[in-house]
Formats: structure tokens, C-alpha cells, sequence
């Protein structure tokens, strides 16, 4: 909900999934939140925790740590599998 009250047009799901797209599948958590900004205006850490959190059990996304602060999100593909946690 914006600031006024109204509610977004665009989910925040679908403008990731539409960043993601554009850059070839693949980025960094701090590009996305400027490119996110951009395009749908202010959010939340834990909305954005959410949103990429509901896209990755979904399994449209992989998030995964590229250093202790720094996340690469990746748009899934048919040929990519991830094992869950006790799946190896």
C-alpha cells in the first residue's frame, strides 16, 4: 500500500520477476532493490524478504549468498534443480 492508501498496480513479485527478465535470469540483491525502486516505489526489507521468499518455494527463483552480506538472485529454469535441505 502506498503512502496515501492506495494500493500498488504492479505486485512486487511480478516487477522482480520482470527485472529478472531483463537482465538475462541473474543479479544482486542491492541492484534489484535500485531497480525495484525505480519501478514500484518504496518497500520493505521484509517485504522484499517475502516476496523473493514466496518466488523461491514457488520455484521461479534461487536466492543464494554470494558473500555474508551480498545475495545473487537467479530466475529458475526447466534444466536447474536445487536439492532442498536432506534431498543429497
Amino acid at each position: 500500500m502506498n503512502k496515501n492508501g492506495t494500493w500498488k498496480v504492479t505486485p512486487l513479485k511480478s516487477c522482480i520477476l520482470a527485472i529478472l527478465e531483463k537482465r538475462g535470469g541473474v543479479i544482486i540483491e542491492n541492484d534489484l532493490e535500485n531497480s525495484l525502486r525505480d519501478m514500484y516505489g518504496d518497500f520493505s526489507e521484509s517485504e522484499l524478504n517475502k516476496a523473493l521468499m514466496t518466488l523461491e518455494n514457488q520455484g521461479l527463483v534461487h536466492v543464494g549468498w554470494i558473500s555474508k552480506t551480498k545475495r545473487r538472485i537467479q530466475a529458475m529454469t526447466k534444466d536447474m534443480h536445487f536439492l532442498a535441505v536432506g534431498e543429497d
